[in-house]
This record gives structure tokens, C-alpha cells and sequence, in this order.
């Protein structure tokens, strides 16, 4: 065991995955997708899991879950749980928690690679309120308020919190609600409970890919007409036809919920795109904003010429112990 855990993150587009492989070779390692749209099966063109073609799941030591292999690299958490379904950040820290002790105990580097900040938080820190369950007699009184209301309730209950929401957040039903679940729960109980976190038994190396934004654009542009070549469209068909609903919590992700009111309402394709981009544009900003605050990052530019070369040597110390 070598009770380590390297932490690839940063905003869409950058090449995360492809960095995380080519490591994962060099210092005998495995992935584990932190990335909250990955968790959903038969969701993989829209989210960019970027299988081979044919690629099948393999059994893991779990029943449960499985890796796929991608260029000779094992990738866990992918296809976590079925569209249909919730899934919840606590979830998500139980499932990887345990992937990640089981990559240790075999001897191997597990390498957690993803641009979802809260999870990768999660995984190394623990996140109290992740294991607060949920009131499904809270949410049935809620479920009918108007945002605005939903925001006011918050309000009374915990102040702090609802001044810390962003304006997208504030706009958010799932989220006001899951807020207020919270707050509910922490007027009732003295303690949140605290489960066990990676970070108290491993030593984490932080690496975070940035790019200019110009060519961030025009990656996150290439990579939506990409997926609309391997057949977006096709894959949501599929999810439609199998029960799948526009209101799931898998469908209101990015790169699938712009595609309703094509389904639905006859918006022609160019409009879609123009959406699904800005959408990838604005969720690459706001991921950008989550990791400026994490001080233990160390960050690369993706298109400086030296990068690889760079990054290879710095996790070669880190790795080597030196």
C-alpha cells in the first residue's frame, strides 16, 4: 500500500482524463471519474466518458460496480447508478471511498480525476451535510413553492447559508430544497455525522489543468460537435424511449437538458448548440471559481510547451517521496 492519492482537476476541456491515463501508465495507477454527470448508465456520448467502441463494464471485487478498461487503464465510477434514479454526493463518497481503499490495498496509484469540485472536496475533506438524509415529508411541502418562497424559508432557517447561494443556485429548486433539508436537520440534531475521509489516511498531490479561455472555447466547441457526431441525439432517444423523463435529476445535467425544447418544441438544432456551449462556457467558469479557492493545487497550463514533461517530473518527486 502506498497510501497515496493523486487529484487531477479542473475546468472542462482540458484534458484531464488523457493526462490522468498517461500517469496512471507511467506510475502504475487507476481512475476514479469524479465528474457528478459520469455516475448515470447509457449516458456516456453527452458526458464524455469516451468509450471504445463495444466497451464493457468488467466486475470489480463489488457487485455492484464494475470498471471499464480504456487503453489498458482501469476507470471506476462510471455508471454508478440508472438515469431514473437520484443519486446524492453521499453516494457518490461511499461508493469511491471504497474503490479507493481497494486500488491501495492491490499496490496501485489511485489517481481521482474529475471537474467536480464538491465531489473531489468530498472524497478528500468529507462533507458533513452530504450524510444528512433525506425528508421525503419535507420535500412533499415543498415541492409546490415558487423559488422565491423556497429562498425566504431558507432564509429564516439559516441566514448564512442563504446569503452564501450564487444567483444559479438561488434559481434552484433541488438545491433551495436540499438547503433547507439541511438546515431543518441541523435545528434538530447537534451534531452533523461524520464519516471517515481519504484524507486522513492519505497523502494527497493536488494538480490542476487551466488553459486560456480562447482555447478553452474552442475545445469546448469541438468536443460538443464531436458528441453530436457520435449521436447525442440517438443516445437521448434511447433514455426517452426507456421511461427516462426530462424532470429525471440525470436529465436536467448539462449537454442533455438543452435538448428539450428540440425534442419537444421543434428548436432547431443551431440553437441547441449555441445553448449547450455557453452552458459548457459558463460551467467551465464556475468550476474555475470552486478550485481558485482550493490552496493546495498546484496548476499547470495545458498549453505551455514543456506541460507533460513538467507535470511527469513533479509527480515523479511527489510519488518517489522526495
Amino acid at each position: 500500500m502506498s497510501n497515496k492519492l493523486l487529484v487531477i482537476c479542473g475546468p472542462t476541456a482540458t484534458g484531464k482524463t488523457s493526462l490522468a491515463t498517461d500517469l496512471a501508465k507511467k506510475f502504475n495507477g487507476e481512475i476514479i471519474s469524479a465528474d457528478s454527470r459520469q455516475v448515470y448508465r447509457g449516458m456516456d456520448i453527452g458526458t464524455g466518458k469516451d468509450l471504445p467502441k463495444g466497451a464493457k463494464m468488467k466486475k470489480g471485487l463489488f457487485a455492484k460496480w464494475g470498471f471499464y478498461e480504456i487503453d489498458s487503464v482501469k476507470v471506476w465510477a462510471y455508471d454508478l447508478i440508472d438515469p431514473g434514479h437520484e443519486f446524492s454526493v453521499a453516494q457518490y463518497l461511499k461508493i469511491t471511498h471504497h474503490i479507493i481503499d481497494e486500488i491501495d490495498k492491490r499496490g496501485k496509484l489511485p489517481i481521482l480525476v474529475g471537474g467536480t469540485g464538491l465531489y473531489i472536496k468530498g472524497v478528500v475533506d468529507g462533507i458533513p451535510t452530504a450524510e444528512v438524509p433525506k425528508n421525503d415529508s419535507l420535500r412533499e411541502n415543498l415541492e409546490e413553492k415558487t423559488t422565491d418562497e423556497l429562498y425566504d424559508n431558507l432564509s429564516q432557517m439559516d441566514s448564512f447559508k442563504a446569503a452564501s447561494l450564487n444567483s444559479s443556485d438561488r434559481k434552484n429548486p433541488r438545491r433551495l430544497i436540499r438547503a433547507i433539508e439541511i438546515a431543518q436537520y441541523q435545528l434538530t440534531k447537534k451534531n452533523l455525522p461524520v464519516r471517515h475521509t481519504i484524507g486522513d489516511s492519505f497523502e494527497v498531490l493536488f494538480l490542476g489543468l487551466n488553459a486560456p479561455k480562447a482555447f478553452l472555447d474552442k475545445k469546448i466547441k469541438q468536443r460538443i460537435m464531436v458528441r453530436i457526431k457520435n449521436g447525442i441525439k440517438d443516445e437521448i432517444r434511447k433514455l426517452l424511449r426507456k421511461g427516462i423523463k426530462w424532470e429525471d435529476q440525470s436529465m436536467m445535467t448539462l449537454g442533455y437538458s438543452q435538448w428539450r425544447d428540440y425534442f419537444e418544441g421543434g428548436v432547431p438544432e443551431e440553437v441547441v448548440i449555441a445553448q449547450w456551449e455557453q452552458g459548457e462556457k459558463n460551467y467551465a467558469k464556475r468550476q474555475m471559481t470552486w478550485f481558485k479557492k482550493e490552496k493546495r493545487i498546484t496548476w499547470f497550463t495545458v498549453t505551455d510547451e514543456k506541460y507533460p514533461e513538467n507535470v511527469e517530473k513533479f509527480v515523479q518527486k511527489w510519488h518517489n517521496g522526495s
